[in-house]
């Protein structure tokens, strides 16, 4: 697994997939709220002016000479659920976001129940 302090320097470099086709643009991470291990990588997907984030799971992702290659396609992510750019994930969206990528889900015992956080 990728560490927080290694992934953050990584934040504006390309995300591609398995193939090495660029996905986007990594924008920030979301770790898991008790733990701080990196879960996701938020990416920001599209052209100017059309632009989405997805979260993609950073699990089993490499970091290469000048990107962040993960084992998920374009294709997988694109269709996967997306946020506004400047929109952060809502607690309640967290349980979508895992079934998607057919991860595990269960609900932070805090008070908030917030699973995620972003870095």
């Amino acid at each position: 697994m990728i560490g927080i302090q290694d992934i953050s320097q990584w934040k504006g470099a390309p995300v591609v997939g398995p193939e090495g086709g660029k996905i986007g643009t990594l924008e920030s991470v979301y770790v898991d709220a008790a733990s701080d291990e990196p879960m996701f990588g938020a990416v920001r997907l599209g052209m100017p002016g059309m632009r989405k984030i997805a979260l993609v799971p950073l699990d089993g992702a490499r970091v290469g000479r000048n990107d962040l290659q993960v084992p998920y396609d374009k294709g997988q992510i694109k269709n996967s659920p997306t946020l506004g750019v400047d929109e952060e994930l809502p607690a309640e969206r967290e349980p979508e976001i895992y079934a998607h990528y057919q991860m595990g889900y269960t609900p932070a015992p805090t008070s908030s129940g917030r699973r995620l956080a972003r870095r």
